[in-house]
């Protein structure tokens, strides 16, 4: 859930170095359906906690939308907009876009309201490359280990590997709430090898952090 601004302040003074917030739709009239109670329901306040990450300097912003709950174009479109005003009011913060496939939940419960294609997810890839060349284009676990890797090379910049989907994932072992399925099982190494088949360089990121504290 976004914190206020002076909270992103302090753990950034801290070493934070990026965020990743998924506003999920931008149907402002349905996001109560889909986060009835809680700090979730709140679809301002979420919406907003990009401006206070933002403002509190936050290195690296991700922004995504779940592809199922809306319309795909209407909500990527939402996102685009969205992503050109913070790019413009915080010019010094990087950013990456996110569009997960909705997967079967574990229990089988919630189900997509709108299936996309493989080929609608390349079309909606390449759609967001042309729109800006430069932002972070990142794809889950959720997708197939084949689809990840033939995207590779098609303007998917960043890829997840040997991901958790259940709340504390990374802290309860093994898995036991698993909210969504994963598709792409591989090993972070055999992700590697794969990308390098391919004629790409992986590349381990982790030297943001000193960047920043250079810079401050």
């Amino acid at each position: 859930m976004p914190l206020k601004a002076e909270e992103y302040e302090e753990l950034t003074r801290h070493g934070l170095n990026g965020v990743i917030c998924f506003q999920e739709t931008y149907h402002k009239a349905n996001y109560k359906r889909y986060h009835p109670r809680g700090m979730k329901s709140k679809f301002e306040w979420r919406v907003d906690g990009f401006d206070r990450m933002g403002q509190a300097g936050v290195h690296k912003i991700g922004m995504g939308v779940l592809i199922g709950l809306e319309d795909w174009r209407t909500d990527v479109t939402m996102m685009a907009y969205h992503l050109r005003y913070l790019q413009k009011h915080y010019w010094k913060t990087k950013y990456s876009v996110n569009f997960p496939r909705m997967r079967p939940s574990e229990n089988g419960g919630f189900q997509p309201n709108v299936v996309m294609s493989d080929r609608e997810l390349a079309q909606l890839t390449f759609a967001m490359r042309i729109f800006d060349h430069d932002v972070d284009i990142s794809y889950s676990t959720r997708e197939s280990a084949a689809f990840r890797d033939s995207m590779a090379t098609l303007g998917v910049t960043t890829m997840s590997a040997e991901s958790k989907t259940e709340p504390g994932g990374y802290y309860s072992y093994p898995q036991t709430l698993e909210q969504f399925h994963v598709s792409d099982e591989r090993k972070a190494v055999e992700v590697e090898r794969a990308l390098k088949r391919l004629g790409r360089e992986p590349v381990w990121k982790d030297w943001d952090q000193a960047f920043d504290a250079a810079a401050r």
